[in-house]
């Protein structure tokens, strides 16, 4: 039998018809756009090319359903499509790197991590990490935070090399670094504790402590001692009243009021 005998004794599938109609109805229906969706951002400002003028909050309106879900998305598009002036640090997008770290609607965080409010009444307000100089903007100096970072000697300090070339450590001692070698940085936590508001020139505040545990808890490294001894006097240490402002507001979920303690409780007890 031909092709065409077959094709016309090949019983009629109403189906296949209905199928393709739908298709073709489905590729002409014209999508329906959502309502604007808009939400107001109040952003700190400061310009020190500018001192004359004072620093302000500056009022921006976007629509939420042309933006990214997170903070650090509006502040893009912002600066892209809005205001090109508006200046803040960012990098990774990824909650990895630390630099978009600012204060958003009164707590210090991460704006590639934080969510942006959807509620279309209530605004956002964003400033700069609390009680630092500014640089300009959302731009906080910390070059005394790396100072005091820099000042424990971050990293390992072994006079005596392993023959092999390789440190050996049991899954015990490894396990004594968890939740302190996972900080970024960002100086979040550091930003929100009252001591280190007021003593920061001394104290040397819950992320560079943390980082200084870290050290002396590291099995491989041999200058524990020395590292403890530089922590024995009244501010370096000592001004930490366990407020844990620290553990609440750090994007990565670590405790750096935990490691303070531990290093207190070392220190007392030798």
């Amino acid at each position: 039998m031909s092709f065409v005998a077959r094709c016309a004794t090949r019983p009629f599938r109403g189906t296949a018809v209905r199928g393709f109609a739908s298709s073709a109805a489905r590729r002409q229906a014209v999508p329906t756009e959502k309502p604007p969706l808009v939400k107001e951002f109040k952003i700190y400002r400061w310009d020190p090319d500018q001192p004359d003028k004072k620093p302000q909050l500056q009022a921006y309106k976007i629509n939420l359903n042309e933006c990214g879900p997170m903070v650090l998305d509006a502040l893009i598009k912002i600066k892209n499509e809005v205001d090109p002036t508006l200046t803040f640090r960012r990098s990774c997008r990824e909650g990895i790197c630390g630099s978009c770290a600012m204060n958003i609607n009164g707590q210090n965080t991460l704006a590639c991590l934080c969510r942006i409010d959807r509620v279309e009444a209530k605004d956002s307000k964003i400033y700069p990490l609390p009680h630092m100089y500014v640089v300009k903007d959302l731009v906080s100096d910390l070059t005394q935070f790396y100072k005091q970072y820099k000042s424990i000697e971050p990293y390992l300090q072994n006079p005596n090399p392993p023959e092999h070339g390789e440190y050996i450590q049991s899954q015990e001692d490894r396990k004594k670094l968890d939740g302190l070698y996972e900080c970024i940085l960002c100086a979040c936590c550091s930003t929100s504790c009252p001591s280190y508001w007021w003593n920061q020139d001394e104290y040397l505040g819950p992320a560079t402590l943390m980082q200084a545990y870290r050290w002396i808890a590291d099995s491989r490294d041999a200058h524990g001692a020395q590292r403890k001894e530089k922590l024995q006097n009244e501010l370096s240490l000592y001004r930490c009243h366990t407020i844990f402002n620290c553990a609440r507001t750090c994007p990565k979920g670590l405790n750096p009021a935990a490691a303070i303690a531990k290093i207190k409780l070392e220190l007392a007890t030798e």
